[in-house]
Protein backbone atom coordinates (compact mmCIF):
# COMPACT_ATOMS: atom_id res chain seq x y z
CA UNK A 1 0.00 0.00 0.00
CA UNK A 2 1.39 3.57 -1.21
CA UNK A 3 2.04 6.44 1.48
CA UNK A 4 -1.09 7.83 1.00
CA UNK A 5 -3.36 4.80 1.03
CA UNK A 6 -1.71 4.25 4.66
CA UNK A 7 -2.88 7.69 5.87
CA UNK A 8 -6.48 7.11 4.40
CA UNK A 9 -6.67 4.17 6.06
CA UNK A 10 -5.30 5.79 9.00
CA UNK A 11 -8.01 8.27 8.15
CA UNK A 12 -10.64 5.45 8.08
CA UNK A 13 -9.78 3.24 10.80
CA UNK A 14 -9.82 6.34 13.10
CA UNK A 15 -13.18 7.52 12.16
CA UNK A 16 -14.23 3.75 12.98
CA UNK A 17 -13.78 3.61 16.29
CA UNK A 18 -9.69 4.44 17.20
CA UNK A 19 -10.18 8.32 17.94
CA UNK A 20 -13.90 7.82 19.87
CA UNK A 21 -12.34 5.46 22.38
CA UNK A 22 -9.58 7.50 23.26
CA UNK A 23 -12.09 10.68 23.52
CA UNK A 24 -14.68 8.11 25.61
CA UNK A 25 -11.64 7.30 28.26
CA UNK A 26 -11.33 11.20 28.34
CA UNK A 27 -14.78 11.93 28.80
CA UNK A 28 -15.23 9.32 31.52
CA UNK A 29 -12.16 11.00 33.30
CA UNK A 30 -13.13 14.11 33.01
CA UNK A 31 -17.08 13.01 34.50
CA UNK A 32 -15.06 11.60 37.74
CA UNK A 33 -12.96 14.25 38.20
CA UNK A 34 -16.06 16.95 37.86
CA UNK A 35 -18.14 14.90 40.01
CA UNK A 36 -14.85 14.60 42.91
CA UNK A 37 -14.71 18.25 42.77
CA UNK A 38 -18.47 18.82 43.12
CA UNK A 39 -18.54 16.76 46.09
CA UNK A 40 -15.50 18.21 47.42
CA UNK A 41 -17.51 21.64 46.88
CA UNK A 42 -20.49 19.90 48.81
CA UNK A 43 -18.63 19.14 51.87
CA UNK A 44 -16.49 22.56 52.09
CA UNK A 45 -20.22 24.14 52.02
CA UNK A 46 -21.68 22.05 54.59
CA UNK A 47 -18.49 22.11 56.62
CA UNK A 48 -18.58 26.24 56.47
CA UNK A 49 -22.15 26.08 57.67
CA UNK A 50 -21.77 23.52 60.40
CA UNK A 51 -24.49 21.57 58.88
CA UNK A 52 -25.33 19.45 61.09
CA UNK A 53 -28.52 17.16 60.14
CA UNK A 54 -28.56 14.74 62.92
CA UNK A 55 -29.50 17.33 65.12
CA UNK A 56 -32.98 18.09 67.20
CA UNK A 57 -35.82 19.62 65.78
CA UNK A 58 -38.15 21.40 68.14
CA UNK A 59 -42.12 20.08 66.75
CA UNK A 60 -43.90 23.18 68.71
CA UNK A 61 -47.42 22.16 69.91
CA UNK A 62 -50.44 24.76 69.81
CA UNK A 63 -53.96 24.47 70.53
CA UNK A 64 -55.77 28.18 70.74
CA UNK A 65 -54.93 31.39 70.09
CA UNK A 66 -57.56 33.47 71.79
CA UNK A 67 -57.07 36.86 73.23
CA UNK A 68 -58.14 35.39 77.00
CA UNK A 69 -56.41 32.14 77.47
CA UNK A 70 -58.47 29.55 79.46
CA UNK A 71 -56.08 27.34 80.05
CA UNK A 72 -52.05 26.77 79.78
CA UNK A 73 -52.63 25.51 76.52
CA UNK A 74 -54.03 28.89 74.73
CA UNK A 75 -51.60 31.72 73.50
CA UNK A 76 -52.55 35.00 73.06
CA UNK A 77 -52.14 36.25 69.39
CA UNK A 78 -49.44 38.71 70.57
CA UNK A 79 -47.54 35.43 72.27
CA UNK A 80 -48.10 33.67 69.15
CA UNK A 81 -46.80 36.43 67.22
CA UNK A 82 -44.00 36.28 69.89
CA UNK A 83 -43.27 32.92 69.34
CA UNK A 84 -42.74 33.25 65.73
CA UNK A 85 -40.95 36.62 65.83
CA UNK A 86 -38.59 34.37 68.20
CA UNK A 87 -37.80 31.85 66.11
CA UNK A 88 -36.96 34.24 62.77
CA UNK A 89 -34.71 35.77 65.08
CA UNK A 90 -32.87 32.27 65.74
CA UNK A 91 -32.71 31.30 62.52
CA UNK A 92 -35.66 28.79 62.22
CA UNK A 93 -37.61 27.56 59.09
CA UNK A 94 -40.79 25.85 59.19
CA UNK A 95 -41.91 23.18 57.66
CA UNK A 96 -44.64 20.62 58.04
CA UNK A 97 -44.91 17.19 59.79
CA UNK A 98 -45.32 15.57 56.47
CA UNK A 99 -42.17 16.78 55.42
CA UNK A 100 -40.35 16.27 58.04
CA UNK A 101 -41.40 12.54 58.85
CA UNK A 102 -40.42 11.73 55.10
CA UNK A 103 -37.10 13.68 55.27
CA UNK A 104 -37.92 16.55 52.55
CA UNK A 105 -36.11 19.35 54.74
CA UNK A 106 -35.90 21.82 51.95
CA UNK A 107 -34.33 25.13 53.61
CA UNK A 108 -31.48 27.18 53.02
CA UNK A 109 -28.03 26.29 54.26
CA UNK A 110 -27.36 27.38 57.70
CA UNK A 111 -31.05 27.26 59.17
CA UNK A 112 -32.54 25.22 61.56
CA UNK A 113 -36.02 23.28 60.73
CA UNK A 114 -39.36 23.95 63.20
CA UNK A 115 -42.27 21.90 63.11
CA UNK A 116 -45.06 24.19 64.25
CA UNK A 117 -48.33 21.58 64.89
CA UNK A 118 -51.81 22.68 65.97
CA UNK A 119 -54.03 20.30 67.57
CA UNK A 120 -58.12 20.39 67.97
CA UNK A 121 -59.13 21.83 65.11
CA UNK A 122 -60.26 25.48 66.21
CA UNK A 123 -61.79 28.40 64.78
CA UNK A 124 -59.20 30.38 66.50
CA UNK A 125 -56.63 28.71 64.12
CA UNK A 126 -58.48 29.66 61.25
CA UNK A 127 -61.94 31.00 59.82
CA UNK A 128 -62.26 32.36 56.88
CA UNK A 129 -65.04 35.59 56.39
CA UNK A 130 -67.41 35.60 53.65
CA UNK A 131 -65.30 36.71 50.72
CA UNK A 132 -62.87 33.51 51.62
CA UNK A 133 -60.25 35.83 53.40
CA UNK A 134 -58.62 34.69 56.54
CA UNK A 135 -60.20 36.82 59.55
CA UNK A 136 -57.56 38.84 61.31
CA UNK A 137 -55.82 37.52 64.78
CA UNK A 138 -56.24 34.06 64.01
CA UNK A 139 -53.24 31.61 64.04
CA UNK A 140 -52.56 31.47 60.04
CA UNK A 141 -53.13 35.45 60.02
CA UNK A 142 -50.29 36.10 62.34
CA UNK A 143 -48.13 33.65 60.93
CA UNK A 144 -48.60 35.00 57.35
CA UNK A 145 -48.28 38.33 58.59
CA UNK A 146 -44.66 37.50 60.22
CA UNK A 147 -43.53 35.70 57.10
CA UNK A 148 -44.57 38.30 54.78
CA UNK A 149 -42.15 40.59 56.71
CA UNK A 150 -39.57 38.05 57.15
CA UNK A 151 -39.11 36.64 53.85
CA UNK A 152 -37.77 33.03 53.87
CA UNK A 153 -39.56 32.42 56.69
CA UNK A 154 -41.88 30.02 55.32
CA UNK A 155 -45.71 30.22 56.02
CA UNK A 156 -46.69 26.75 56.45
CA UNK A 157 -47.64 24.38 59.59
CA UNK A 158 -49.79 21.46 60.32
CA UNK A 159 -53.41 21.29 61.69
CA UNK A 160 -54.32 18.43 63.59
CA UNK A 161 -58.06 18.08 62.95
CA UNK A 162 -61.32 16.58 64.58
CA UNK A 163 -64.51 16.30 63.68
CA UNK A 164 -65.40 19.97 65.10
CA UNK A 165 -63.23 20.93 61.44
CA UNK A 166 -62.79 24.46 63.04
CA UNK A 167 -66.04 25.09 64.11
CA UNK A 168 -67.85 24.43 61.25
CA UNK A 169 -71.26 21.78 60.95
CA UNK A 170 -72.03 21.99 57.57
CA UNK A 171 -69.98 20.09 55.07
CA UNK A 172 -70.08 22.80 52.68
CA UNK A 173 -67.97 24.93 54.75
CA UNK A 174 -65.95 21.93 56.06
CA UNK A 175 -64.96 21.45 52.71
CA UNK A 176 -64.34 24.75 52.14
CA UNK A 177 -62.20 25.09 54.96
CA UNK A 178 -60.30 22.04 54.63
CA UNK A 179 -59.72 23.01 50.86
CA UNK A 180 -58.19 26.10 52.24
CA UNK A 181 -55.50 24.68 53.79
CA UNK A 182 -54.58 22.53 51.16
CA UNK A 183 -54.35 25.26 48.29
CA UNK A 184 -52.24 26.93 50.63
CA UNK A 185 -49.87 24.65 51.45
CA UNK A 186 -50.89 23.46 54.70
CA UNK A 187 -50.52 20.47 56.11
CA UNK A 188 -53.81 18.44 57.42
CA UNK A 189 -53.16 15.89 59.65
CA UNK A 190 -55.48 12.82 61.97
CA UNK A 191 -56.14 14.14 65.59
CA UNK A 192 -59.18 11.32 65.86
CA UNK A 193 -62.65 11.63 65.73
CA UNK A 194 -63.87 12.36 68.96
CA UNK A 195 -60.40 13.53 70.74
CA UNK A 196 -60.49 10.25 73.06
CA UNK A 197 -57.75 8.86 74.80
CA UNK A 198 -56.97 5.51 72.79
CA UNK A 199 -55.04 3.78 75.63
CA UNK A 200 -56.51 0.69 76.48
CA UNK A 201 -58.96 1.23 74.06
CA UNK A 202 -59.83 -2.39 72.05
CA UNK A 203 -58.27 -2.23 68.56
CA UNK A 204 -61.74 -1.84 66.64
CA UNK A 205 -62.34 1.35 68.56
CA UNK A 206 -59.13 2.78 67.90
CA UNK A 207 -59.33 2.20 64.24
CA UNK A 208 -63.14 3.44 64.18
CA UNK A 209 -61.80 6.88 65.79
CA UNK A 210 -58.38 7.55 63.02
CA UNK A 211 -60.37 5.99 60.32
CA UNK A 212 -63.48 7.78 60.64
CA UNK A 213 -61.46 11.49 60.64
CA UNK A 214 -59.23 10.26 57.81
CA UNK A 215 -62.34 9.28 55.73
CA UNK A 216 -63.65 12.76 56.61
CA UNK A 217 -60.85 14.79 55.50
CA UNK A 218 -60.35 12.32 52.43
CA UNK A 219 -64.48 12.87 51.32
CA UNK A 220 -64.27 16.59 51.58
CA UNK A 221 -60.61 17.84 50.87
CA UNK A 222 -59.15 15.53 48.89
CA UNK A 223 -56.07 14.23 51.17
CA UNK A 224 -54.86 11.32 52.54
CA UNK A 225 -53.23 12.65 56.15
CA UNK A 226 -49.69 11.64 56.48
CA UNK A 227 -49.06 12.02 60.36
CA UNK A 228 -51.24 11.46 63.53
CA UNK A 229 -51.01 13.50 66.66
CA UNK A 230 -52.67 10.87 69.83
CA UNK A 231 -54.58 13.09 71.89
CA UNK A 232 -52.90 13.55 75.25
CA UNK A 233 -50.10 12.33 73.62
CA UNK A 234 -51.28 8.91 74.70
CA UNK A 235 -50.35 5.80 72.59
CA UNK A 236 -52.46 2.59 72.22
CA UNK A 237 -52.14 -0.18 73.74
CA UNK A 238 -50.22 -1.55 70.45
CA UNK A 239 -48.32 1.78 69.02
CA UNK A 240 -48.74 0.07 65.58
CA UNK A 241 -52.66 0.45 65.11
CA UNK A 242 -52.02 4.36 65.23
CA UNK A 243 -49.61 4.53 62.20
CA UNK A 244 -51.61 1.65 60.04
CA UNK A 245 -55.46 0.31 60.13
CA UNK A 246 -58.90 0.08 58.33
CA UNK A 247 -61.78 1.92 59.12
CA UNK A 248 -64.92 0.16 56.78
CA UNK A 249 -63.48 1.18 53.06
CA UNK A 250 -60.87 3.29 53.94
CA UNK A 251 -57.67 2.69 55.10
CA UNK A 252 -55.01 4.97 56.69
CA UNK A 253 -51.29 4.27 56.71
CA UNK A 254 -49.07 7.23 58.53
CA UNK A 255 -45.33 7.88 58.31
CA UNK A 256 -45.45 9.59 61.74
CA UNK A 257 -47.25 9.66 64.66
CA UNK A 258 -46.43 12.29 67.03
CA UNK A 259 -47.07 12.27 71.07
CA UNK A 260 -47.33 15.54 73.47
CA UNK A 261 -43.48 14.82 75.16
CA UNK A 262 -41.16 17.24 76.84
CA UNK A 263 -38.54 17.19 74.48
CA UNK A 264 -37.19 18.11 70.92
CA UNK A 265 -37.54 15.03 68.47
CA UNK A 266 -34.35 13.36 67.20
CA UNK A 267 -33.37 13.79 62.96
CA UNK A 268 -35.60 11.87 61.28
CA UNK A 269 -32.15 10.62 59.52
CA UNK A 270 -31.21 9.47 63.00
CA UNK A 271 -31.16 6.29 64.59
CA UNK A 272 -32.70 8.16 67.31
CA UNK A 273 -35.90 8.64 65.77
CA UNK A 274 -39.13 6.90 66.31
CA UNK A 275 -41.46 7.38 63.76
CA UNK A 276 -44.11 5.78 66.14
CA UNK A 277 -43.84 8.49 69.00
CA UNK A 278 -41.86 11.61 67.97
CA UNK A 279 -41.96 13.96 71.10
CA UNK A 280 -43.30 17.64 70.81
CA UNK A 281 -42.93 20.31 73.20
CA UNK A 282 -45.70 22.28 74.32
CA UNK A 283 -45.58 26.30 73.22
CA UNK A 284 -45.03 28.15 76.72
CA UNK A 285 -42.87 30.33 78.72
CA UNK A 286 -40.91 29.75 81.51
CA UNK A 287 -43.01 29.13 84.27
CA UNK A 288 -43.33 25.77 86.64
CA UNK A 289 -42.83 23.08 84.51
CA UNK A 290 -42.00 24.84 81.91
CA UNK A 291 -39.27 26.46 83.45
CA UNK A 292 -36.95 23.14 82.15
CA UNK A 293 -39.86 21.46 79.65
CA UNK A 294 -41.69 23.91 77.25
CA UNK A 295 -41.04 25.74 74.00
CA UNK A 296 -38.78 28.97 75.24
CA UNK A 297 -37.20 26.56 77.59
CA UNK A 298 -35.88 24.05 75.05
CA UNK A 299 -35.28 27.11 72.18
CA UNK A 300 -33.05 28.50 74.84
CA UNK A 301 -31.23 25.18 75.57
CA UNK A 302 -30.53 24.52 71.56
CA UNK A 303 -29.27 27.85 70.99
CA UNK A 304 -26.73 27.50 73.89
CA UNK A 305 -25.95 24.08 71.96
CA UNK A 306 -25.79 24.89 68.24
CA UNK A 307 -24.12 21.49 67.57
CA UNK A 308 -27.34 19.35 68.93
CA UNK A 309 -29.19 21.63 66.92
CA UNK A 310 -30.64 20.14 63.47
CA UNK A 311 -28.60 22.87 60.83
CA UNK A 312 -29.17 22.22 57.39
CA UNK A 313 -26.91 22.16 54.56
CA UNK A 314 -28.83 23.41 51.94
CA UNK A 315 -29.01 20.36 49.82
CA UNK A 316 -32.07 18.25 50.00
CA UNK A 317 -30.71 15.59 48.30
CA UNK A 318 -28.01 14.78 51.08
CA UNK A 319 -27.93 14.50 54.66
CA UNK A 320 -24.93 16.35 56.12
CA UNK A 321 -22.82 16.11 59.46
CA UNK A 322 -19.64 16.00 60.53
CA UNK A 323 -17.62 12.82 59.97
CA UNK A 324 -17.83 11.61 63.65
CA UNK A 325 -21.65 11.50 63.86
CA UNK A 326 -21.34 8.70 61.29
CA UNK A 327 -22.46 5.96 63.48
CA UNK A 328 -25.81 7.59 64.32
CA UNK A 329 -26.97 7.89 60.84
CA UNK A 330 -29.66 5.48 59.92
CA UNK A 331 -29.08 2.87 57.70
CA UNK A 332 -31.80 3.74 55.09
CA UNK A 333 -30.12 6.86 54.30
CA UNK A 334 -26.64 5.89 53.75
CA UNK A 335 -26.61 6.51 50.10
CA UNK A 336 -27.17 9.93 51.19
CA UNK A 337 -24.47 10.97 53.47
CA UNK A 338 -22.35 13.70 53.43
CA UNK A 339 -19.80 13.24 56.18
CA UNK A 340 -17.65 15.90 55.99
Amino acid sequence: MSGVGLVAAAVILSGCGEEPVIQAKSTKADTAAKAQKAQAAKLAAAAKVKANELGQVPVLMFHRVIEKPATTDDRTPSQFRSDLERLVRDGYVPVTAAEFVTGKIDIPAGKHPVVLTFDDSSPSQLTLDEMGQVKPDTAIAILQDVAAKNPGFRPVATFYVTRDMFGKIGREEQAQTLQWLKANNFDIGNHTRDHLNLRGRPREQVMEQIGSIAQEVGSLAGVKPVTIALPYGNQPSTKEWAARGKFHDTTYKHSGVFLAGYTPSPSPFSKSFEPLGIPRIRAMDKKGDCAQFCSTAWLDWLKSNPDMRYTSDGDVSTVAYPKFKDPFLRTSYKTWSLAY
